[in-house]
């Protein structure tokens, strides 16, 4: 009997499975729009056509003795019409048999990914290629360009590889150990997630970034610190105000330049403290901008890997057993690991597709659940000039994505709002 490929978790990955609760999304959605209807047989034969070039992805988790590993599927994997609410929770059971969900609605499908498999670019890449595979077998169109690869071929190792440990610093960084404004509401008692869409045209949203001096990012992060202020200053008396610090995600891939396909990304964070007075917009994005250029350099991520890598490393922790492993990481994550952040930002960047394939495909969406400890999260793709802002949500208080997308529109931006909300 052929012996079962297995993988170790990426260092990223390590807590996932350790922290998991029912209220707290542990997938991330990654979704395509075509132009006419999802066929789910050609669906199913396009995903489990990609399973020798993508091996990490068709996997279900185990527990060992002392960590969770990751273990190939033998059977296909289903393709299912899409359901309730985006990025619903995937139970232990449903992880034991596959850590990914395909799904299809009518002119769109969508992956979501249990977030030890991989991370946003890694996800990316799995469904661009699932798309491209799609049309190939629909359509017999192909072009194997622009980051589509050949079904059939072989991967390279350097994209199975859990990078993390290579590029660790000597010496551990760790964010600012600062008390942050933290966002509440009211929860929804059936789980039900508020998916707000803002869509921009791409080319306004780089202008009014140049206008006021920031990359996208920067700029959207600065957005959002202000929004957030401002819900901070109309539920919190001025003496009992925290900073606001917006928690940004880094693809490592670009700084050390690697393509691996596991989880490869630490958050920095940038904000201001409205404690030491008012701030103006521009003074906002000016400090989002430098802390952002100043944080995601290779010297201070290598800082940051190592703070990461160093716990696993050590011979008590390697040593001790799952069960306790377990309850140890929920309370140092519960304590620290959300702490220093207020939100996310997620911005995916920009995704495109190979010619041939762009007749074919009118949307791209990215979208991430809520926090561990929090009700609201952001994530942010640009594709066929249309960047997809996506705020989401698990209360029922809606003022946060008002104030946010409200400000774009005063800023300039053309802004055009699709909702999930309940009737």
């Amino acid at each position: 009997m052929k012996r079962k490929k297995w993988f170790r978790l990426d260092n990223a990955a390590l807590i996932f499975p350790a922290i998991m609760k029912r209220r707290w999304n542990n997938v991330f959605r990654i979704s395509v729009s075509l132009t006419d209807p999802v066929d789910p047989e050609t669906l199913r034969l396009a995903l489990n056509g990609l399973r020798g070039r993508f091996p990490t992805f068709f996997v279900r988790l185990r527990a060992g003795f002392f960590w969770y590993y990751l273990e190939e599927i033998t059977g296909e994997v289903p393709v299912s019409s899409d359901f309730a609410y985006p990025l619903t929770h995937m139970s232990r059971r449903q992880l034991g048999r596959c850590c990914i969900r395909v799904l299809y609605y009518g002119n769109r499908l969508a992956v979501e990914f249990f977030h030890s498999v991989t991370d946003g670019t890694g996800g990316a890449v799995f469904v661009k290629n699932l798309t491209a595979e799609y049309i190939r077998l629909k359509y017999g169109v192909g072009d194997l360009s622009g980051g589509i690869f050949d079904p059939s071929g072989v991967p390279d190792p350097a994209e199975l590889t859990d990078r993390f440990p290579e590029f660790a610093g000597g010496y551990p960084v760790s964010e600012e150990d600062t008390r942050v404004f933290r966002l509440r509401g009211t929860p929804e008692p059936d789980r039900f997630r508020h998916l707000t869409t803002g869509i921009v045209p791409t080319d306004a949203l780089i202008d009014a970034a140049h206008r006021h001096g920031a990359t996208v990012t920067s700029f959207l992060a600065a957005v959002m610190a202000e929004a957030v202020g401002r819900v901070q200053a109309e539920n919190v008396p001025r003496g009992a105000m925290r900073p606001v610090r917006i928690m940004i995600p880094v693809n490592l891939r670009r700084l050390f330049g690697t393509d691996t396909l596991r989880n490869f990304v630490l958050t920095v964070t940038a904000g201001y403290d409205p404690r030491l007075g008012d701030y103006t917009f521009d003074e906002i994005c000016s400090r989002v901008k430098h802390s952002l250029a100043l944080d995601a350099t290779r010297q201070h991520m290598a800082g940051k890997i190592e703070a990461n890598v160093r716990p696993a490393r050590n011979r008590i922790i390697r040593l001790m057993p799952l069960f306790i492993k377990n309850p140890v990481m929920r309370a140092v994550y519960h304590f620290v690991g959300e702490r220093v952040g207020c939100i996310n930002v997620s911005n995916l960047g920009s995704v495109s597709f190979p010619p041939a394939y762009e007749g074919f495909v009118t949307r791209f969406e990215f979208i991430i659940g809520v926090q561990y400890s929090y009700p609201n999260n952001c994530s942010v793709v640009s594709c066929g000039g249309r960047t997809f802002i996506n705020m989401i949500r698990s209360s029922r208080e809606s003022e946060l994505e008002r104030l946010f997308f409200a400000r774009l529109v005063e800023l300039g931006l053309p802004v055009e709002i699709e909702s999930n909300r309940r009737r």
